[in-house]
């Protein structure tokens, strides 16, 4: 699988450039992905405009690679998906669980409101007035 890998100064954006994803690649697509948990910036932008087709295995398996940043504080959010890749997620009953914008600057403010959510919620520096 060709996928080209750009670094930001807040996420990586990983773009597989093939026209079908398939589940031969899913698990190399896993490992892509998930290598980005362990440098900086760990948040992962996957950008699949140049994708046309998906099988359900690969589908599932970025559904499972983003609910894994997600547990290892991360952001993973997907952009850049035709109509019939969102309208193939929606029929596996995947599009709900994904966190996906039409555009990569979309998927760019996302991943900083959530970097700020994070800090917010890991800070122990809130205190709530009581009355």
């Amino acid at each position: 699988m060709k996928v080209k890998i750009d670094t930001k100064e807040k996420f990586t954006v990983v773009t597989p450039e093939d026209a079908t994803l398939s589940a031969n690649v899913s698990e190399e697509l896993r490992q892509i992905c998930e290598s980005q948990l362990e440098n900086m910036p760990k948040s992962v932008v996957l950008n699949l405009q140049l994708v046309q087709n998906i099988d359900e295995e690969a589908a599932s398996t970025i559904t499972s690679v983003q609910q894994n940043f997600y547990e290892k504080s991360a952001s993973f959010v997907v952009c850049g998906m035709t109509k019939e890749l969102e309208q193939k997620f929606d029929e596996l009953e995947l599009l709900d669980f994904l966190n996906y914008t039409p555009t990569e600057s979309e998927a760019w403010d996302i991943v900083q409101m959530e970097e700020v959510e994070r800090e917010l919620l890991d800070s122990d520096d809130i205190e709530f007035e009581t009355e």
